[in-house]
C-alpha cells in the first residue's frame, strides 16, 4: 500500500538529524516507496532553505542527495491558493498542497505542530501516521 503525504520542513528536519526516530522511519518509509513525498518547489525550496542554516550542520553534498531523493520519488502538485489563513503564514502552502492532492488520493499532511493547522483527521504527528502504517500492515497480514 502507499501512502500520499506532506511532509512538513520539521519533520525533514528531524529526520534528518536523527535518522532512527519516528521522522527517520518516516522518511526512510518515503525513500523506500511506502509513503509517497507529495511536493511542489515552493515546498522543496524551503526544505532546501531550512536544511541549509548552519546550525544544522549538514553539507551540500548531504541536503542536495536528500532534495535529489525526494523530488524523484515525489509527485509535485500545483495548487490552488486558499483564501484563508494559518497561524504560521509559511506553512499555508503545505495545507493547500495536501488539500489539493486530497482531490484525488487520500493524502495526509504529516508535522510536529498540529496547533498549526485545522483539525482535520489528515493532519497528523509523525507519530500517527507511522501508526496508521502499521495497522495497515498488520491488517493486511490477518
Amino acid at each position: 500500500m502507499k501512502y500520499y503525504a506532506v511532509l512538513d520542513t520539521n519533520v525533514i528536519v528531524s529526520a534528518m538529524l536523527r535518522w532512527r526516530s519516528v521522522p527517520g522511519s518516516l522518511l526512510e518509509l518515503a525513500f523506500d516507496g511506502v509513503i509517497v513525498p507529495v511536493l511542489n518547489e515552493e515546498i522543496v525550496a524551503e526544505y532546501r532553505n531550512v536544511l541549509a542554516r548552519p546550525k544544522f550542520h549538514l553539507t551540500a553534498e548531504i541536503i542536495e542527495d536528500f532534495i535529489s531523493g525526494i523530488k524523484e520519488r515525489g509527485v509535485f502538485v500545483d495548487a490552488e491558493a486558499l483564501a484563508w489563513d494559518l497561524p504560521d503564514a509559511n506553512d499555508k502552502v503545505f495545507y493547500e498542497v495536501v488539500m489539493e492532492e486530497r482531490k484525488s488520493e487520500d493524502a495526509y499532511l504529516v508535522t510536529g505542530n498540529l496547533r498549526h493547522f485545522p483539525v482535520k483527521p489528515f493532519v497528523v504527528t509523525p507519530r500517527q501516521m507511522l501508526d496508521i502504517i502499521i495497522e495497515d500492515a498488520q491488517e493486511g497480514e490477518d
